[in-house]
């Protein structure tokens, strides 16, 4: 099994501030997190991960990253051994060209190591308001780009016209180093049931971003199998992005790890807006989110949906609850943040070394499959 890691750049204790619009600076410099970020970057590779992952976020103190291709060369120069990839690259912001050129740099770069595209639509206004993109053309705009990218990594020379996109006979340069193995290992993030059938009949994977539970995480990967078998292709195994909290006192991490979801939990409401029910359900292809924003739960119901199902405890109660997370979802790969909230960076160092010394040899060895529930074959 193939172990990544992530972090989420993210500056938690600004959100007041920002939405304020103060213009005192920040009681925590962006600065401050990304020579944090940068610290605990640094050690993915020498603690024997496999993989480092990015998001891709802009504008508010939610991800801070940049841009995930950006973000991801940078790391790609840090390192010389681990895969890079994006959680996710969301393609409606860009223009294909950009994106692909991006992606051809970042490929070379890497010299033979692999680049796993993550990719999704987006969700939050901001965002797409800075950028001029209608929020409500965003599945087009997706649908377009990854065609693009598709064409790119299967032909030298192409040229594509669509709704909102035109591209004369053009190639990519440099030349894609690994473009069929890019091509092959295309992942969909989704939170939507109707992006679902969309990215299982187009043939990419699953990544599955930690936005439900395993059961219903569970259903979607058969779901998602079963169409890749109607369509006469074998099924896959997702990707999973899980929280973990590994300490050697299971009652200190379970603090950690309550505290600092909830913390994260709000930024994520703050960066998307998730409060604004009226404005997703005036917006083209976002309606399903307005029902979810009408729902008010407490701290405590937070933190029992969002907390409790992740990877927290002591070493072995990390490696048996991550086993059980495979078992419902049949990943064949982990991406573990580590740092969410206001965790300080020390807890957060210790937590990663702790799972690089006792769990994460454990996972490596482990053989990781698809079960009768997962895998399309079941209902």
């Amino acid at each position: 099994m193939k172990v990544g890691a992530f972090f989420n750049w993210q500056n938690t204790l600004d959100w007041d501030r920002f939405k304020a619009r103060s213009p005192e600076p920040p009681a925590v410099p962006d600065a401050q997190i990304y020579d944090e970020e940068l610290h605990l970057a640094d050690l993915v590779e020498p603690l024997g991960f496999d993989s480092y992952w990015a998001v891709d976020h802009y504008v508010t103190p939610y991800g801070m990253t940049g841009g995930v291709l950006q973000h991801l060369s940078h790391i790609a120069g840090r390192t010389k051994r681990i895969d890079v990839g994006s959680m996710v690259l969301v393609l409606p912001w860009y223009h294909p060209m950009h994106v692909v050129h991006a992606i051809s740099a970042l490929d070379n770069q890497l010299q033979g190591r692999r680049l796993t595209l993550g990719v999704g639509r987006g969700a939050a206004v901001r965002e797409f308001d800075t950028f001029g993109i209608p929020m409500g053309d965003a599945r087009d705009r997706y649908d377009e780009t990854l065609e693009v990218i598709m064409l790119a990594l299967s032909e030298e020379f192409f040229s594509y016209q669509g709704k909102h996109f035109t591209i004369p006979p053009t190639s990519v340069r440099p030349r894609l180093r690994n473009p069929e193995r890019i091509l092959a290992g295309i992942k969909s993030g989704w939170a939507s049931p109707q992006s679902l059938p969309l990215a299982a009949n187009a043939g990419v994977g699953m990544l599955l971003t930690n936005q439900k539970s395993w059961a219903d995480y569970r259903k979607d990967v058969s779901d998602f199998n079963r169409i890749r078998r109607d369509n006469g292709w074998v099924p896959q195994q997702p990707t999973v992005v899980v929280r973990a909290t590994c300490l050697e006192d299971a009652d200190e991490a379970w603090r950690v790890m309550s505290k600092h979801v909830l913390e994260a939990q709000y930024a994520s409401t703050n960066h998307y807006q998730f409060d604004d029910a009226e404005r997703f359900r005036a917006t083209k292809g976002y309606e399903q989110y307005a029902a979810a924003a009408e729902v008010k739960i407490t701290d405590e119901q937070m933190i029992e949906m969002a907390a409790r199902p992740q990877a927290w405890g002591t070493p072995d109660d990390v490696y048996r609850q991550l086993l059980h997370i495979q078992e419902m979802t049949g990943a064949a790969e982990f991406v573990l943040t580590f740092r969410f909230g206001t965790m300080p960076v020390e807890t957060a160092e210790r937590s990663m070394r702790l799972f690089a010394q006792e769990v994460l040899p454990r996972l490596q060895s482990f053989d990781a499959r698809l079960t009768g529930a997962t895998d399309g074959t079941a209902g």
